[in-house]
């Protein structure tokens, strides 16, 4: 039975770490951990691959680690005004489209430049452009 369990963990891990890799954030890691690892194996690969994703998302998000630093200098420089938003500003908050303004990502920051950042509540956010959903918070 432990042996069934840990070749099936073992597959999941196979599996969902492509997936896993592109993960958005803690939110978007998990919930995509979560549905590959339920097809490669239903709900115990739900639950592997769900908690993977979390890890593996919070760790990486769109900015990699060692961008961060830098890209938090570049919109220091820049002296974008901050918009005041009333709520909490969170991953996964959509953001109006008037009265906020979208600044693009520079090439440099690679797979971050397919979205756009502002400032709100003094804090710089990652925003899909399409939708004006918050997808990961630069601390």
């Amino acid at each position: 039975m432990i042996n069934r369990f840990a070749g099936t963990a073992i597959v999941v891990l196979a599996l969902a770490a492509p997936a896993v890799a592109h993960a958005q954030g803690v939110p978007g890691g998990i919930e995509r951990g979560a549905r590959d690892g339920e097809r490669a194996a239903g709900p115990v690969g739900a639950v592997v691959g769900g908690t993977i994703g979390g890890v593996v998302g919070g760790v990486a998000g769109i900015l990699g680690v060692d961008d961060r630093p830098q890209f938090r200098s570049y919109v220091v420089e820049q002296r974008h005004p901050s918009y005041r938003y009333r709520d909490e500003v969170r991953v996964g908050v959509v953001l109006p489209g008037d009265g906020v303004t979208y600044y693009e990502v520079p090439d440099r920051f690679g797979r971050a430049s397919e979205y756009r950042y502002t400032v709100v509540n003094d804090r710089t956010v990652l925003v899909d452009p399409r939708t004006h959903k918050v997808v990961e918070i630069i601390e």
